[in-house]
């Protein structure tokens, strides 16, 4: 069973899915599904396009340089199989995905890394654009008719059952 990938957005298309246009070159251009088909024939660069993993990639939100992904790489040749290779190959799967997943933790750690500093100069920027909203404590305690009036709250708490029955 062979995957292929679509032209323009980079994900597996499964055997009987999907549209295949052959170009009068002989060059063939696998979609996915029709949305990929029609943004191909009005001639859209996936890079520019914000849901294919092109624009991904190009921007930031995805990996680019990551090793693991060649093993994904497309093979035309049939690969002859030796018991030994295939072993080892399924041993080490697990490492590989292990690998992976550490990679995309660390990426996305570095991603979110400028995040809190970026919050708190939005924050900051905000307070000095709005500070006449705020008034300083100093003229708080000068105006006392600026400050909230004290309320007296009475809390109702209820008798125990001892409490109680003494009061009978």
């Amino acid at each position: 069973m062979r995957l292929e990938k679509c032209w323009f957005c980079s994900s597996t298309i499964y055997p009987g899915h999907g549209i295949q246009f052959v170009r009068n070159d002989a060059k063939i251009f696998r979609f996915c599904r029709s949305k990929c088909h029609k943004n191909f024939k009005m001639k859209r660069n996936p890079r520019k396009v914000k849901w294919t993993k092109a624009y991904r990639r190009l921007h930031g939100k995805d990996m680019t340089q990551d090793t693991t992904f060649e093993f994904e790489r497309k093979r035309n040749r049939p690969e002859r199989y030796d018991r030994n290779v295939v072993e080892n190959v399924l041993k080490a799967m697990p490492k590989i995905v292990k690998i992976r997943t550490e990679r995309e933790e660390r990426h996305h750690k570095e991603r979110m890394k400028g995040k809190k500093g970026k919050l708190a100069k939005e924050a900051k920027q905000e307070l000095q654009q709005g500070i006449h909203l705020v008034k300083a404590p100093s003229v708080l305690q000068e105006e006392p008719s600026l400050t909230l009036p004290k309320i007296k709250v009475k809390v109702f708490q209820p008798q125990s059952e001892e409490n109680h029955a003494m009061e009978e």
